[in-house]
C-alpha cells in the first residue's frame, strides 16, 4: 500500500513539472527588473515617508512662529485702536501664547487698559507686565 501511494505521488509531482516544463502556463518566476521594480517603490515608500515626517516637523515649528507674530499683530492693532493706549510706547513681545509687554506708560490707567487688551485676545494664556509708569519730574 505505501509503495503504490509513493509511486503515485512521484507521477503526481512528475506530471506537473512536465506540464510546467512543456506548456506556457508554468510558476511565474519573477524577473529581476519586477524585483528592482518592487525594491525601488519600498525604497521611495521610506523616503516619501521620512520626508513627510521632516516637512510635518517643519510645519509645527512654522506654525508656532506663525502663531507668535498673529498674536503679537493683534494685540497691537488693539492698542493702536484703542484711545487710552499709546501703543507706539508699548513693546509686545509673544513667545508660545504668553504675552510680554515692555515700554513706558502715562498713567496706572493706561497700563491697566493694555494689560487687559493683551489679556482678552483670543490664545493669550498669560501676560507678562514690565511697563513702567512715567514719573513727572520735580521742578
Amino acid at each position: 500500500m505505501f509503495c503504490r501511494l509513493l509511486m503515485v505521488g512521484v507521477v503526481g509531482i512528475g506530471g506537473l513539472a512536465a506540464y510546467n516544463y512543456w506548456s506556457d502556463h508554468g510558476w511565474p518566476a519573477p524577473s529581476r527588473a519586477a524585483v528592482l521594480e518592487q525594491t525601488a517603490e519600498r525604497q521611495a515608500a521610506r523616503v516619501a515617508s521620512r520626508a513627510t515626517a521632516e516637512a510635518n516637523y517643519a510645519a509645527s515649528k512654522l506654525g508656532v512662529s506663525v502663531s507668535d507674530s498673529a498674536l503679537t499683530a493683534k494685540i497691537k492693532s488693539k492698542m493702536a485702536l484703542d484711545d487710552y493706549v499709546e501703543a507706539h510706547a508699548i513693546n509686545v513681545d509673544t513667545s508660545g501664547s504668553v504675552v510680554t509687554l515692555t515700554g513706558v506708560v502715562k498713567s496706572v490707567y493706561e497700563r491697566d487698559r493694555a494689560l487687559g487688551l493683551a489679556r482678552e485676545t483670543a490664545g493669550v494664556t498669560r501676560v507678562v507686565d514690565k511697563l513702567r509708569i512715567r514719573t513727572k519730574a520735580v521742578d
